[in-house]
């Protein structure tokens, strides 16, 4: 495999933007976090680059960070803020291939939510059930699934290209309809097993199906954004990123004449609307997850989907009152992980130590703000760096030179794409 290296072109696209990042930070907050931010962001977005991606005959890999290997929603995340840079030939054939090798995962395994560069047999457990040599982990997460399509359409929006919208694209929408249509009854028709024997936290359930669910139209998730067992077989963000990703791939039918395939995404989405109206809303805001028999889970978790991050990842605007009402909710001491300290104030996930507040939170909480949130966020995760010049997975607000992960590279890309924000760039939309 090939590391991936800077052309002048990008290095100077970096730099310019950069200045412009420091030139906003300076005008919005200070001039000392103005510098810093512009240093951070060529730092950052240069590391994802060179650092996390390699090529070989399957396109280009994309490693999170310091696990090797290939998460499809950190990998679509990681490469947002380049979006706004796809006039460059090289980062339109950049992205381009790391569409192919997403799709080349989504082949070989949709229950999969991580991927070796090939097929090696390293597995973060080799005890785990139906690992394929190819795989890493086999956690199946609704949200796997919903950002490769994600990313395929926001690049064919930004760009109006076609050609990464090929057959294999086509035969993985496919595949991605008919799982998540099979598993709207996952009870009676699903094969789908976790079963991890050295840590009975990822087993589901007593013979790895996950517990009792009901059927609701929603379509059933093992596991979380953040990789943790869901507690309720129905994660309501993820209900959210699916529906949304079935309309795109029913935009995607135009281009391939399958009205086929467009009617039945057309069905899914609506189904999976119903049960998200149906059973999803608690009071005045969304629950994080049901089961369809009455159970819910009230809170909201900093990896995306998240509830906070529904305008993000969902078709839900910032401006709905369900959503503004949600995010009311999500910032208040009525989230139980919504951590405070000295140092910060913010979401945090059960996937962490108690109290760490997520950078990814912080940037998505800016992002989905206002202008003057925008930048207290920015300006708390260039403060929370513990000293390391870099964004974290989850620190702790009393002492940030405590944190998880070192190396996060799709943590770095959400915080670059919050300086993007704050400096009049929108890199997913194309606004500016």
């Amino acid at each position: 495999m090939r590391a991936c290296e800077l052309t002048p072109a990008l290095q100077r696209r970096l730099d310019e933007i950069g200045a412009r990042i420091g030139q906003g930070v300076s005008e919005g907050i200070d001039e000392a976090t103005g510098r810093q931010a512009a240093s951070r962001f060529v730092a950052w977005m240069t590391d994802t680059w060179t650092r996390t991606m390699t090529r070989d005959e399957h396109g280009v890999f994309v490693v999170t960070g310091d696990i090797p290997a290939m998460w499809l929603r950190d990998s679509s995340a990681q490469l947002w803020p380049f979006l706004g840079m796809c006039d460059l030939p090289e980062v339109a054939a950049q992205i381009g291939d790391v569409i192919a090798r997403q799709w080349h995962c989504v082949g070989v395994d949709p229950y999969a939510n991580a991927f070796n560069p090939g097929p090696t047999g390293a597995h973060f457990d080799p005890a785990d059930l139906n690992l394929a040599e190819e795989l890493w982990e086999r956690k199946y997460e609704v949200d796997s699934l919903a950002f490769p399509v994600d990313l395929a359409w926001r690049f064919w929006q930004r760009t109006a290209r076609r050609e990464h919208l090929d057959d294999a694209v086509h035969e993985g929408c496919v595949r991605i309809v008919d799982v998540w249509s099979l598993e709207q009854d996952h009870t009676t028709r699903s094969a789908y097993r976790h079963v991890r024997p050295s840590e009975p936290v990822d087993t589901l359930g007593a013979d790895g199906s996950g517990g009792p669910v009901g059927y609701t139209g929603m379509t059933w998730s093992g596991f979380r954004p953040s990789d943790d067992a869901c507690c309720y077989g129905y994660n309501i963000p993820a209900q959210f990123m699916a529906m949304r990703a079935v309309r795109q791939i029913r935009e995607f039918c135009r281009i391939w004449d399958d009205e086929d395939l467009a009617e039945r995404a057309a069905k899914l989405a609506d189904e999976i609307d119903a049960g998200v109206r149906q059973f999803g809303i608690v009071n005045d805001h969304f629950a994080y997850e049901v089961d369809g028999l009455g159970s819910v889970l009230e809170m909201d978790d900093a990896n995306m989907p998240s509830l906070l991050s529904l305008p993000l990842t969902s078709d839900l605007g910032r401006g709905h009152p369900l959503y503004q009402s949600t995010r009311k909710w999500v910032l208040s001491a009525a989230n139980p992980y919504l951590f405070s300290g000295p140092a910060a104030r913010g979401i945090g996930s059960p996937h962490s130590p108690a109290g760490y507040i997520w950078h990814i939170g912080l940037a998505v909480q800016g992002l989905t703000g206002d202008g003057v949130e925008a930048r207290e966020c920015l300006a708390t995760i260039l403060a929370t760096d513990g000293g390391t010049g870099w964004t974290h997975e989850s620190f702790d607000p009393s002492d940030p030179t405590r944190f998880t992960r070192g190396w996060f590279s799709w943590s770095n890309s959400m915080a670059c794409l919050l300086m993007m924000k704050v400096a009049g760039i929108d890199a997913i939309t194309g606004a500016s």
